[in-house]
């Protein structure tokens, strides 16, 4: 044992944070401590090391890293093993092409044969197989694109296209949700506020942002960071990528549609730009949280829609089955949408889908943001949410006394008539039958 080290009165009947029962902390690690023994009781304390911190910030910053300084505090690295290879059903005809073309080559290095001719041959039917399935989509195709699992996510498009962005975290009254994903970032010089919906790269990341589907909190977030834009003068652009608010017991609990609603009625009363992209599956009110804008993109293989193709089905058709039917009378593709006016523009994505050269992808929406926001900058206030106001007004509008097509006219009243004829027609024919009987 060791006795209190030699030190002024005044250090031991001092009293605060850096003492115990005025004994100097740093002779606790050093040994077990005993006063004096006269008319005093005996303390022992034992102080075990602890583990260092992991701070965030490493010891050396790279000041020009991509994403600015500040990109180390973002959770989001890049995957230490490369995603595997997806094969969607309706590309199987292409994989087996590819294999073949795999084989010929092969076989060509073993026997030392020229099969150049043949080889040049595959490539190009495996071309012009390819330009052909992938230009002659159809919408539950689409459906299936947009749902891939490599397909690009809102932070691999925004760390591709922004010069520097730092993500901002919290709604400032319950959690910060990993669904959605806000931060400011600047193109070509000028400043924005990114908000969107984030899915994970694989199952581990998927699990941890709720595989893209929004609590409250991630809503009121969004509109905090809307907010602070709105007071900054930041134009907002926003990604779309979810199948719906999470719909759970607590979300409900907590406010899931007034959260969802605030945004909508907030949204309308921003007086700065905002755009909207719709990068893989858009669904329902989840969606259009987020998506009150005066422009609205959408990826070529990007859909939209009020319910899945899957719940459409079960409720109209009584079976998941009939989903392809489902998504071809929902109209949920991008090139629908732009002919009934809710989508303003289409952005060409590669041969194969986004996940095929994300790069390219990102660029073409980096000039979609460039063009649209010159457009909309150009707007005094009054006139930019007079804009945004009427492009949501316009939407399900119809024209009244168009000439129709006769063989699309219906009369529904003479069919409920020819239908009260047979069913009366029918009870006089079984009351008979009963008379008789």
């Amino acid at each position: 044992m060791a006795s209190v080290p030699h030190c002024p009165a005044s250090d031991l009947l001092r009293s605060s944070s850096s003492y115990v029962n005025g004994v100097p902390l740093h002779s606790l690690g050093k040994s077990r401590i005993v006063p004096a023994r006269r008319g005093s009781a005996v303390v022992f304390a034992r102080i075990k090391k602890g583990k260092k911190h992991d701070y965030p910030r490493p010891d050396e910053i790279d000041p020009n890293a991509k994403g600015g300084h500040l990109g180390y505090l973002s959770q989001f690295k890049p995957l230490k093993e490369k995603p595997k290879m997806v094969t969607l059903p309706f590309e199987k005809p292409l994989l087996d092409l590819e294999k073949k073309m795999m084989e010929v080559r092969k076989m060509a290095d073993q026997t030392g044969l020229d099969f150049s001719d043949q080889i040049i041959t595959m490539e190009t039917k495996y071309q012009q197989a390819q330009k052909y399935l992938y230009t002659h989509l159809t919408p539950i195709q689409r459906v299936n694109i947009a749902r891939h699992p490599n397909r690009p996510t809102f932070l691999d498009h925004v760390l591709s296209i922004t010069d520097k962005f730092v993500e901002l975290h919290g709604d400032r009254g319950g959690y910060d949700d990993p669904a959605i994903v806000t931060g400011i970032g600047s193109i070509a010089g000028r400043t924005y506020m990114f908000i969107g919906q984030q899915k994970g790269r694989n199952t581990k990341e998927n699990i941890q942002r709720n595989f893209g589907m929004p609590t409250p909190h991630g809503y009121r977030k969004a509109l905090r960071m809307m907010n602070y834009a709105d007071h900054h003068g930041f134009p907002i652009i926003t990604f779309i990528d979810t199948p719906g608010a999470y719909a759970d017991l607590k979300s409900e609990e907590l406010g899931q549609g007034e959260a969802i609603a605030h945004n909508l009625r907030a949204m309308f009363s921003l007086k700065v730009p905002i755009i909207t992209f719709v990068i893989g599956e858009g669904g329902s009110g989840g969606a259009l949280a987020i998506g009150c804008a005066n422009k609205i993109f959408m990826l070529e293989n990007a859909v939209f829609y009020v319910a899945s193709p899957e719940a459409c089905a079960a409720i109209l058709w009584k079976s998941a089955k009939a989903a392809p039917k489902a998504a071809e009378k929902l109209k949920i593709t991008a090139t629908e949408l732009c002919k009934l006016k809710i989508a303003d523009g289409v952005i060409p994505e590669p041969l194969g889908g986004a996940h095929a050269d994300p790069s390219w992808t990102s660029q073409q929406i980096k000039t979609a943001v460039i063009e649209a926001m010159n457009e909309l900058l150009a707007m005094d206030t009054t006139k930019l949410l007079q804009h945004r106001m009427l492009k949501f007004r316009s939407i399900g509008g119809f024209l009244e006394g168009e000439p129709v097509d006769p063989s699309k006219k219906s009369n529904m009243k003479k069919r409920e008539k020819q239908s009260n004829k047979r069913k009366s027609s029918l009870m006089i024919m079984i009351w008979k039958k009963n008379l008789k009987g």
